[in-house]
């Protein structure tokens, strides 16, 4: 199994402390929980095959993880981590450190969040970063998703807003994070739309009935063979990830309502986020 959305930060260092206080406050988070040192990754994903490991660029939310950091990590275990660079596609320089970030410290993938990073997904200075990931084949995972810091803007996470960037750039290949929750309609009928679109189930199956509306949408959308597994760790470990899809039918137990197929369970488990989003043969 594959890991496609896990985390590589450090309390203090990358996470300030205006996150770690909206995390207190949304959700109880203590510093221990979201710490991730390199030792505590390669443990957690010891099970897993591989993973994508994220970068994240976002100091308007108070979270840097450097594009540098995050190379020197991936370096230890090549074909086994792959590391995911994040910029701000609407700072001066965007571009060019993307290119730096695949280039020089061969990092195949990227990260954006538009609403940890105050840009709007669809201001046209955000496309010559779409531009270069479009033609050079560099996949973008992109938190378009609700979120709890308050600074954090809400109308830059909509999944809709995707719409428009996968017209622009056709060959693009994104994956919406989180399964764009609690947008989760809108995240399915952006993926029936455009074939180079797909959605993690990460960070959701937490809240059950969340969870299940969003697996029987992308059922009833005919979008569920673009779901791929991902845990977003340290939020949740791979192996609660996996036995929360598992379980997604149990809270209709005595209900009429349908059940997301077990052929669609086993396909998140089994699909191959790294070569679905073209990093291996």
């Amino acid at each position: 199994m594959i890991d496609g959305h896990t985390h590589l930060w450090r309390v203090g260092e990358h996470i300030g402390p205006r996150f770690m206080e909206a995390a207190r406050r949304a959700w109880g988070a203590t510093e221990a929980a979201l710490d991730v040192s390199p030792e505590r990754h390669t443990a957690a994903m010891a099970g897993m095959e591989a993973a994508i490991v994220l970068g994240f660029h976002a100091p308007h939310s108070d979270v840097v993880v450097p594009n540098d950091y995050l190379a020197a990590y991936c370096r230890q275990a090549p074909g086994r981590w792959f590391g995911f660079a994040s910029v701000n596609p609407g700072e001066a320089g965007a571009r060019a450190e993307l290119e730096r970030a695949h280039q020089d410290l061969q990092l195949p993938g990227l990260k954006l969040g538009p609403t940890y990073q105050n840009y709007d997904p669809v201001d046209p200075t955000a496309y010559p970063v779409y531009e270069y990931a479009e033609r050079h084949g560099i996949p973008i995972l992109i938190h378009q998703a609700t979120t709890f810091p308050r600074e954090a803007p809400l109308k830059y996470a909509l999944p809709l807003l995707l719409d428009e960037v996968a017209i622009r750039f056709p060959e693009l290949r994104m994956v919406l994070a989180h399964v764009g929750h609690p947008w989760e309609a809108d995240c399915a009928v952006t993926l029936r739309k455009h074939p180079h679109l797909y959605a993690d189930i990460s960070g959701i199956h937490g809240r059950p009935w969340r969870f299940y509306q969003a697996l029987i949408t992308c059922v009833e959308y005919g979008v569920a063979d673009r779901l791929l597994f991902g845990s977003d760790f340290p939020f949740y470990t791979p192996e609660a990830t996996a036995q929360g899809l598992r379980d997604v039918n149990h809270i209709l137990e005595g209900t009429a309502l349908p059940r997301v197929p077990a052929t669609v369970i086993d396909g998140i488990l089994e699909r191959d986020p790294l070569r679905v989003l073209g990093l291996r043969g």
